[in-house]
C-alpha cells in the first residue's frame, strides 16, 4: 500500500513538470512568436493587424491607403470620385510599424491576448501629382458642354421700365485653384471636397445689389418718365417715354445708356423745323398779296442747339414734366409759324408807302421815301429785319443831321424822322432820295418809335411783283 501511494506521487510529479514545461514552452515559444508579429486584437489606425508580421502590416495599410476616395460635391448636386488607384497613392514607410512593434509589451502576451489595442502611426505616403491634371481633365465639372459661364448682373427692359436681372452664378471652375484644393485634400486625407463651399467656382464681377448698377436703372426709369414740351404756340415738338426709350441704346457689353448724339440729332432737328432766322418768309402785305420774302435778314427765331440740348439732358435725368421753350439765341416777336406777326413795320419800295400795325391794329399809313437809287445808295429790301436799337434825339455824325425818332435795323439803315424834307412818297427816292435810311413824316415816325421796340420785325420788299430791288453800290449810312 505505502508502495502504491509513492507511485502515484511520483507520477504527479512527473505530470507537474510536464505541465510546467509545456508551459514554460508555450510562453517562450509565445514571446518569440509574438517578438515578430502584433499581439490578437490589435489595431493600427482602424486596420486590423492581430497576428501580422510588419510587412504584412504596411501592405494591409498600402491596401488601406488604397481604397481612398475623395468625392467633389459640385453645384447642382452632382459629385465626383477621386480614387487612391487615380493617384497612385502608395504608403511611405517611416519605421513606425517597426516601432509599434518592438514596444508591445510581448513578455506578457498572454495577458495581453484579451485586450483591445489601438494603436495609431502617421499614415505617411505619396501620390503622383502628375496625374491630377490628367484627372481633371477627364473630369465632367471640367468638360465644356457642361461648364455654363458665371454672367453679371445686369440691366434689361421689362414692359415699359428697366429692371436689374440677378447674376448667373454657371459653373466654370477656376482651374489652378481646384487643383490646389484638389492636392490639399488628399494630403490632409480629406473624403469630402465641397467646390462651391472652398469658393472654387468662377464668380460674376457684378451682382444684383451692385450701389452703381441700381443707380442705373433707377435713372433710367426716371427718365422714361419725363414728359417735356416744346411750345411753338400753334405747334409743339413733345418729348415722351416713346421718344426718349429710342434714345436709351444698348451697347457690346449689354449696357444700357442715354444715347447723347441722338437727342442732340433731335434738337438739330427741331431747330430745322422750326427756325427762322435769316430764312425765307411767307408774307401778306398791305395791299392784299402774299410774297415770299427772300432769306438774308436778321429777323427770326434761332435756338442755341448745344445749351438747348444740354438743357433737355438735364430735364431728363431729373424725369420733369413740364412746357417749356428751347434755349434760343435770337428771338422774334411771336413764336407761331408765321413769326411775323402781328406788330411790324412794312416798307414797300416802288409805292413809297410805309404801315407799321400793333397787334394787328393799322397804326400808321404814311409816304416815305427811301435810299436814292440814282446815287446807288438803294434801300436793302427782299428779307424781314429786326430793330436793332431804338434812340430819341440821335445824332448823325456821317451826315451832320439830327433826329428825333431812330430806329436802326439793318447796319446805317433804318427810320427815322426828317424834319429837311417837306415832301414824301412819288418818286422822290430816284434822284433825291436818302442815304440808305426811311425818311418818314414827323408824326407817323413818332407813332412808329412808341409802337417799335428792339428785336420787332421790319418787312423792306421792292414791289409786289419784285420783291427784291436794285442792290446798293454806294456806302448806305444814316440820314
Amino acid at each position: 500500500m505505502k508502495r502504491k501511494k509513492t507511485k502515484n506521487l511520483i507520477l504527479i510529479i512527473v505530470l507537474l513538470v510536464i505541465l510546467v514545461g509545456a508551459l514554460v514552452a508555450i510562453f517562450f515559444i509565445g514571446n518569440w512568436y509574438y517578438s515578430k508579429r502584433f499581439l490578437p486584437n490589435t489595431t493600427i489606425n482602424g486596420v486590423d493587424v492581430s497576428d501580422k508580421t510588419a510587412d504584412e502590416v504596411r501592405y494591409a495599410l498600402q491596401d488601406k491607403i488604397r481604397e481612398y476616395t475623395l468625392t467633389l460635391q459640385e453645384r447642382g448636386g452632382a459629385s465626383e470620385k477621386i480614387t487612391g488607384d487615380q493617384l497612385y497613392m502608395q504608403y511611405a514607410d517611416d519605421g513606425s510599424i517597426d516601432r509599434l512593434l518592438a514596444d508591445q509589451n510581448k513578455k506578457l502576451w498572454l495577458v495581453e491576448l484579451a485586450k483591445d489595442k489601438k494603436l495609431a502611426v502617421s499614415t505617411g505616403f505619396t501620390y503622383d501629382e502628375t496625374t491630377v491634371d490628367t484627372i481633371m481633365d477627364n473630369l465632367d465639372c471640367f468638360q465644356e458642354s457642361n461648364v455654363t459661364e458665371p454672367e453679371d448682373a445686369h440691366i434689361d427692359e421689362s414692359g415699359d421700365t428697366f429692371t436689374v436681372v440677378e447674376a448667373q452664378q454657371g459653373t466654370k471652375l477656376n482651374r489652378d485653384k481646384t487643383k490646389t484644393a484638389i492636392e490639399d485634400a488628399v494630403k490632409n486625407g480629406d473624403t469630402t471636397l465641397d467646390l462651391d463651399a472652398a469658393g472654387l467656382y468662377e464668380n460674376p464681377e457684378t451682382t444684383a445689389d451692385s450701389e452703381e448698377l441700381q443707380k442705373q436703372c433707377d435713372t433710367l426709369n426716371t427718365m422714361l418718365k419725363a414728359s417735356i414740351t416744346y411750345d411753338f404756340k400753334d405747334r409743339t415738338k413733345v418729348v415722351d417715354a416713346s421718344v426718349i426709350r429710342g434714345w436709351i441704346k444698348k451697347d457690346a457689353d449689354g449696357n444700357y445708356a442715354l444715347d447723347e448724339n441722338a437727342v442732340s440729332d433731335w434738337v438739330v432737328q427741331m431747330a430745322r423745323d422750326t427756325d427762322t432766322f435769316g430764312l425765307a418768309h411767307s408774307f401778306t402785305t398791305s395791299t392784299g398779296e402774299t410774297i415770299q420774302l427772300a432769306a438774308g435778314g436778321d429777323y427770326g427765331w434761332l435756338i442755341a442747339r448745344d445749351a438747348t440740348t444740354q438743357q433737355l439732358l438735364a430735364d431728363l435725368k431729373e424725369g420733369k414734366t413740364e412746357t417749356i421753350e428751347p434755349v434760343y439765341r435770337y428771338k422774334g416777336t411771336d413764336r407761331s409759324t408765321n413769326d411775323i406777326g402781328n406788330t411790324y413795320c412794312e416798307v414797300n419800295i416802288s409805292l413809297q408807302r410805309m404801315w407799321c400795325y400793333k397787334d394787328g391794329q393799322l397804326i400808321a399809313d404814311t409816304p416815305v421815301v427811301t435810299g436814292n437809287e440814282a446815287r446807288g445808295t438803294c434801300t436793302p429790301s427782299g428779307s424781314v429785319w429786326a430793330i436793332d436799337a431804338k434812340e430819341a434825339n440821335a445824332n448823325f455824325e456821317s451826315s451832320g443831321v439830327k433826329v428825333d425818332y431812330w430806329l436802326p435795323f439793318n447796319d446805317g439803315c433804318g427810320i427815322h424822322d426828317a424834319s429837311w424834307r417837306s415832301q414824301y412818297g412819288g418818286t422822290i427816292y430816284k434822284t433825291n432820295g436818302s442815304h440808305g435810311c426811311v425818311n418818314t413824316p414827323h408824326d407817323a415816325a413818332g407813332k412808329i418809335f412808341e409802337v417799335m421796340k428792339i428785336g420787332y420785325p421790319v418787312v423792306v420788299y421792292y414791289s409786289v411783283d419784285q420783291v427784291v430791288g436794285p442792290k446798293p453800290t454806294g456806302t448806305v449810312t444814316a440820314g
